[in-house]
Order: structure tokens, then sequence, then C-alpha cells
């Protein structure tokens, strides 16, 4: 692992070259610790793919030793490895009929699948949190299955719906809220993903696992699903 001075309280670990469910589980386990043993000086805390940001609060310490306790909280890692890893199960109800399922067309013609399989495929797949970004509560999911593998779109959308489901290359995501985005959507889910009443905004968390559940157009418009 290399710790990188960013600016006058900030470090970035990188922890691989390597976009993989081991090296997620040790940034989130990594992320659980830095919250535990430096609460008190600890102002913000960034995972990413393979690597977190780490900012320092001035006020109450120092840089040089805000590192100093961040190398022996990752010398703790090393040495308890991943056994108490706390990671949340989730299960997302998903319609995925064509009239939500927006470029069903597209990635059966780009698969060479027919869209009952991509579904099957999407939804027999466990997948992990790999970041949280471009929009609040977007989570980059992965990886999804080889066979379904598909670029993103060439002239994004201006308007993608709340709750779409989608992927590009060997990822999934959920748009929390509607906004522009170039992933091919492949089906709907009627669960909000965003809470203001909550602390932290975004159902999802650095490390979750995450499975798609598929559902009949009934359950979801009962679901408060919106075509």
């Amino acid at each position: 692992m290399q710790v990188n001075l960013v600016n006058e309280n900030s470090v970035i670990i990188y922890f691989s070259d390597t976009v993989c469910a081991e090296t997620t589980d040790e940034i989130t386990y990594a992320c659980q610790l830095f919250r535990s043993e430096l609460n008190y000086t600890l102002s913000d805390i960034v995972p990413s793919y393979t690597s977190i940001l780490l900012s320092c609060n001035l006020r109450k310490t120092g840089l040089q030793n805000f590192v100093i306790n961040v190398r022996r909280v990752l010398n703790q890692l090393g040495n308890v490895g991943l056994t108490n890893l706390v990671r949340n199960k989730i299960v997302l109800p998903v319609y995925y009929g064509q009239e939500v399922a927006l470029d069903h067309r597209d990635v059966s013609l780009y698969t060479g699948l027919a869209f009952s399989e991509i579904v099957k495929l999407h939804t027999e797949e466990c997948y992990r949190v790999f970041a949280i970004g471009f929009t609040p509560g977007f989570a980059f999911l992965g990886n999804t299955p080889k066979q379904m593998t598909i670029p993103r779109k060439a002239s994004p959308r201006l308007n993608v719906p709340k709750g779409s489901v989608a992927i590009a290359d060997r990822q999934t995501a959920i748009y929390p809220s509607q906004s522009p985005g170039g992933w091919q959507v492949i089906g709907r889910t009627p669960i909000d993903l965003l809470d203001d009443s909550e602390e932290c905004l975004s159902k999802f968390a650095m490390g979750d696992e995450v499975r798609f559940e598929s559902i009949d157009k009934q359950t979801f418009l009962a679901m408060g699903g919106q075509l």
C-alpha cells in the first residue's frame, strides 16, 4: 500500500492496481478501522475503486501525526485481516419490462443474447459496491457477467428516469434520481434509493453486496413504481 500526501491536510492510500472484490473488501474494512481509530481527528474519508482519500482536522492534529496514525491503522489491518468486516446485503426488486428497459433492443443486438437471457444473467450475479459518485447515491456495482458486456451509449440521454437499472462495460448501477446518463437501461426498481431524513443519504455503502430480483409489472406498480 502506498500513502501519498495530497495537500496540507489530506493523504491518499493506494491499495491495488486491480479493481476486484478482494480490493473492495480491504478498502471497506480499512474505512471501518479509520472511522473507529481516527474518529476524533478525521474530517473526511472518501473510498473509491482502489484507494481511500483521508482528510484530517488540523485543529485537532498535525498532518505529520495524522500520517503516523494512518500507518499504524494500516499495520493493524495487515495483522487482523478481514475477519471483522461488516458488509450489508441488499436485494433490489427490478421490473425488466420493455417499457422501462429503454435499451433492451440495443443490448440484445450488441451481445447477441435474447433479452430474457440478459435478465437471467443480471439477476443471477451477486455484485459488490465498488464506489459511490457521479450523482448522490449512485453506486457503481461489479462485475457483470462477461457475456453481457456492452459499452456506454455513444450519445448519453439528457434524462434517465429515477430508479433506472443500467449496465455499461462490466458494471451495473441504479440511477437514484432523474439525471443525464449514458449507461444502457435494462430495467427499473420501485425502491427509493435516497433518504434525506437519514444521516447517510444513500442506501448503499462501499463494499455492500447487492442482488437484483426480477418482479412483474403488477408488483412493480404495487410497490410504488412509476412507468
